[in-house]
């Protein structure tokens, strides 16, 4: 087979999601047994791949998506607590008094303290997190997901003490001969090579990431607004730059001095040490007159809802009240605890200890490993018991907590249970010696994915650097991580540049973009929009989730792909112009048009 027929089979799964999911709008529990029967009948019979690989790639999905519904139900258990023992209200009554306005809290929890929690545990945790807290506050569910789903870019590449680039990047580099052998006579060791690249992921992020709260105050006003407009987003343009920039410049400086491990985490960190007192004494904050708000409920639209009710109009008062230290206490022992388990080595070793290790299942040659203590649903439930203890709460108020919070994760399980199966799956194929022609003989033995990559790189050829982040999206898409995301495309894209001409330098730009359009793609991935939407048990809202946040995707990604292209191209050149100017006009286009095509194609 050619490459073209090759790439359309592989691209069958990925359409599949779409229309069924996006498109057609169907929950993920009746789109994704779908998806994962789709694509194992193609694995094994059009792609050639063995039955006891598909077998045991689903089986390492299945004990995956048990993983993630441990994270959800460890999140939601935590909310639950604080919200039975009344700290719930307390909190709110906080970011109350901080302000009022909607907008700055969905900065200050989702963007700010969103971004801590990323770089200290990852794999979708701050959504797990965000999510509901935001809820708890009075955001609709779906908003709140949709919020908590946007900022998973900029921080994400540094997630979880830099694993994407720790893990992923250097998993896909490592020892790999053309690269060593690409680096020799440059004075470049590889271990400099890979801080060269994480470098470059911190510059393209910290410039394009620093629109993200802009972004997600103007979409928030456009589609949960009693107006309707994303000029009502805009109005906080000051705050929104101010946020974005404090905990993009620092950041900045902590990735090219320290290294992968810390942008994220210590960058919000000090953003919020930046931002919060700022936002206490009214700095860049809109006027008295002009803070946003929610329509009242009773005029919220269907679809908003989730299944983890809150009401702080009728719950305010109607528990005891706890201090506001105390209220936060929970919280403050989850980010703790995630960074501790991630950097003490003690802590980490013990809590990996207790590991389930599946050897060759089903003769496949896959071994699945699953450490359920190091997972951040183990953290999420122990902080859980120790502030039942804390606040002092009645064992029936405890109880009802525990009993809401598994029926919340029970109604996620359904879908993930197809989903990261399918997923997993897609990545364990391999293409049969005897589908290839004697053109595409090299990609025998390739996944899917691969071979998607391959089709996209001979059609971009010299713009490359702009397809190259979307490479990255998609692989995240599919993988459901930007680590994964990173292990699949690396190489590739260290190839692809090598082949379009680009030296040694230019290429690990090429891999810098990889990363950062993998970080870009966890708003999107099916894997990330299912978990953080059963955490408020937003059940069957998928697509409409994905078609609100393809706004915020698109433009992170044109952006940093034509900056990419003008770093490669050097600074002062037509390319940057270009760059200026589709982005200028793209989010001029975002920011005006109330009911054109942009917005349209979201309803």
């Amino acid at each position: 087979m050619s490459l073209f027929t090759l790439s359309m089979i592989a691209i069958v799964p990925i359409v599949t999601i779409l229309i069924f999911l996006v498109f057609l709008n169907w929950p993920a529990t009746r789109a994704m047994p779908i998806a994962l029967v789709v694509t194992a009948l193609i694995a094994m019979f059009v792609w050639g791949t063995d039955s006891t690989i598909v077998a045991g790639a689903a089986f390492n999905g299945l004990i995956t998506a048990l993983e993630v519904i441990f994270i959800v139900f460890g999140a939601v258990l935590l909310l639950n607590t604080v919200k039975e023992s009344g700290a719930i209200n307390t909190i709110r009554r906080g970011f109350t008094s901080i302000s009022p306005d909607r907008r700055i809290q969905a900065i200050i929890i989702a963007w700010l303290f969103g971004a801590f929690i990323e770089g200290a545990a990852g794999y979708g945790t701050p959504a797990a997190v965000a999510a509901p807290l935001l809820v708890a506050i009075g955001f609709p569910a779906m908003a709140a997901v949709m919020v908590a789903l946007i900022i998973q870019s900029t921080p994400v590449s540094f997630g979880a003490v830099g694993t994407p680039i720790q893990i992923g990047v250097n998993t896909g580099l490592t020892d790999q001969p053309t690269v060593l052998s690409a680096l020799e006579g440059t004075g470049m060791g590889y271990i400099d090579y890979l801080m060269y690249i994480s470098s470059n992921v911190v510059l393209v992020h910290g410039i394009v990431g620093s629109l993200i709260p802009l972004l997600m105050a103007a979409v928030l006003t456009r589609f949960f607004g009693p107006n309707k407009s994303f000029r009502e987003g805009l109005k906080v343009w000051k705050f929104t730059l101010f946020a974005g920039i404090s905990f993009t410049v620092p950041y900045y400086f902590i990735g090219i001095t320290l290294g992968p491990e810390f942008p994220s985490l210590l960058g919000a960190l000090i953003a919020m040490l930046i931002v919060v007192p700022a936002a206490r004494k009214g700095l860049f904050m809109p006027s008295a007159d002009d803070h946003f708000d929610f329509p009242p409920r009773s005029k919220w639209e269907e679809d908003w809802f989730g299944k983890l009710n809150y009401e702080p109009e009728k719950e305010e008062g109607s528990q005891r009240s706890i201090s506001m230290g105390m209220s936060w206490l929970p919280y403050i022992l989850v980010a703790g605890l995630l960074v501790a388990s991630r950097t003490v080595e003690p802590l980490t070793a013990a809590l990996k200890a207790p590991a389930l290790v599946f050897e060759n299942t089903f003769g496949s040659g896959i071994t699945t490993t699953s450490t359920p203590l190091f997972l951040p649903g183990f953290i999420f439930i122990v902080v859980s018991v120790l502030t039942f203890f804390l606040h002092r709460m009645k064992s029936s108020d405890y109880t009802r907590a525990w009993k809401s919070s598994f029926k919340t994760a029970a109604s996620a399980g359904l879908s993930l249970i197809f989903a990261v199966p399918m997923i997993k799956i897609f990545l364990n194929t391999s293409l049969a010696s005897d589908k290839v022609s004697a053109a595409t003989e090299a990609l025998a033995g390739q996944n899917m994915p691969l071979v998607l990559a391959e089709s996209v790189s001979v059609v971009a050829g010299d713009f490359w650097p702009i397809v190259a982040p979307a490479v990255g999206a998609l692989g995240a898409f599919i993988a459901g991580s930007n680590t994964f995301s990173n292990m699949m495309f690396s190489l590739f894209q260290f190839g692809a540049a090598g082949n379009i001409g680009l030296d040694v330098h230019q290429s690990g730009i090429i891999v810098a973009l990889q990363a950062v359009g993998g970080a870009a793609g966890n708003m999107v991935c099916v894997h990330n929009v299912v978990a953080a939407s059963a955490t408020v048990g937003l059940i069957g809202k998928e697509g409409a989730l994905i078609r609100r946040v393809l706004l915020p995707l698109t433009y992170y990604l044109l952006a940093a792909g034509f900056l990419g292209m003008a770093i490669i191209h050097g600074v002062f050149n037509v390319w940057l112009l270009i760059y200026a100017i589709i982005v200028f006009v793209y989010i001029a286009r975002l920011f005006t048009a109330k009911d054109g095509l942009a917005v349209a194609s979201v309803r």
